[in-house]
């Protein structure tokens, strides 16, 4: 059985659209890659089916049917296939230490100025909900948080759980926006909806009481009841406090993995207003309005940092009140712009 006559539910249709004409705009002329694995297949199907509505030659390539998993390099044909095309979406449920593979994928991808669509561990709930959003209403949210963010020089962010940070940001850093209208000059994830850069310095106290990334997210989900306590001081991690002892250990183990690992790389505002609740799923969760910040990678191709790590586990929290300057843009986790 093909991808294509792999039955789906209808109900995906309208996320599947939104990918691929409202998100990635495909036109006819066009090549498409798309890369999936066997857990992803319903979810494929129903992108092949947009895909094939608009008219466009494209490539279909499941994982495991070129290399075993976890992937230690992204396999060479897809690289290749992927240098031909001009759109391009990962739709993939990812394992332990594969994280080295995509970043090979997103380098083609950069290289190409493909625009791609990163759907990592995407799920039915994801394309019922954070799929289903006005990425045109997200973009004009972007759009204007960016603008003001390139002038601001300190974010302050608090939480009724406890956090308690303070940024600042440099000139020579870029923000960018990834609102889910994804262009040539950087990919995005789907569903989009965040702005982030690099920040110069970050202090203070931040709670995790919503998910952690990478792989982690899948094994842990939604760790509201036993949230991860971070101190950050000068920009790495002072401290880690966590009742879950195996989080814990798993947590601080990654963040040690390489020198800039315990290193805050990415700091990010959500704007996909269409997503309203923790599920658990990095993917969607770190674009709910508030802040998620990562450590490791910053994505210093794109921030203009001046350092890089092998490691990015993203972490969220709930229910932000966030100052640029001095002006209130949000509280209780709704924008007040």
């Amino acid at each position: 059985m093909t991808e294509t006559t792999v039955t789906f539910d209808t109900r995906l249709s309208k996320g599947a659209y939104n990918a691929i004409n409202v998100c990635l705009r495909l036109k006819p002329n066009e090549r498409m890659t798309l890369i999936t694995d066997r857990k992803s297949i319903e979810i494929a199907s129903a992108l092949i089916h947009e895909i094939e509505k608009v008219g466009s030659e494209y490539s279909v390539f499941v994982l495991e049917d070129y290399a075993q998993r976890p992937l230690k390099d992204m396999p060479q044909p897809i690289l290749e296939d992927l240098a031909k095309s001009q759109v391009s979406i990962f739709a993939c449920m990812v394992q332990t230490g594969e994280l080295g593979s995509r970043i090979q994928m997103t380098k083609v991808v950069g290289q190409h100025k493909i625009r791609h669509g990163h759907m990592v561990n995407i799920d039915k709930q994801i394309m019922l909900e954070g799929m289903q959003a006005d990425f045109l209403q997200v973009d004009a949210i972007s759009q204007k948080l960016v603008e003001k963010a390139r002038q601001t020089k300190i974010i302050k962010a608090t939480t009724p759980a406890g956090t308690n940070i303070i940024a600042t940001f440099s000139p020579n850093l870029k923000w960018l926006k990834t609102s889910g209208i994804i262009t040539p000059e950087k990919w995005g994830n789907l569903p989009g909806g965040e702005i982030f850069t690099s920040p110069q310095n970050t202090n203070g106290k931040f709670v995790v009481d919503g998910v952690v990334g990478d792989y982690l997210c899948q094994k842990y989900g939604d760790i509201q009841k036993t949230p991860v306590y971070i101190d950050i001081v000068e920009n790495r991690i002072a401290k880690i406090e966590c009742s879950n002892k195996e989080l814990l250990q798993e947590f601080t183990a990654y963040t040690n993995t390489d020198e800039n690992s315990n290193r805050v790389g990415e700091f990010a505002i959500g704007t996909n207003i269409a997503i309203k609740n923790v599920i658990g799923n990095i993917l969607q969760d770190e674009k709910i309005p508030g802040i998620h910040i990562a450590f490791g990678h910053p994505y210093a191709e794109h921030t203009g940092q001046t350092w890089i790590s092998t490691t990015h586990i993203d972490c969220v929290g709930r229910n932000f009140d966030i100052w640029m300057d001095d002006e209130k843009i949000m509280e209780k986790g709704k924008f007040l712009m």
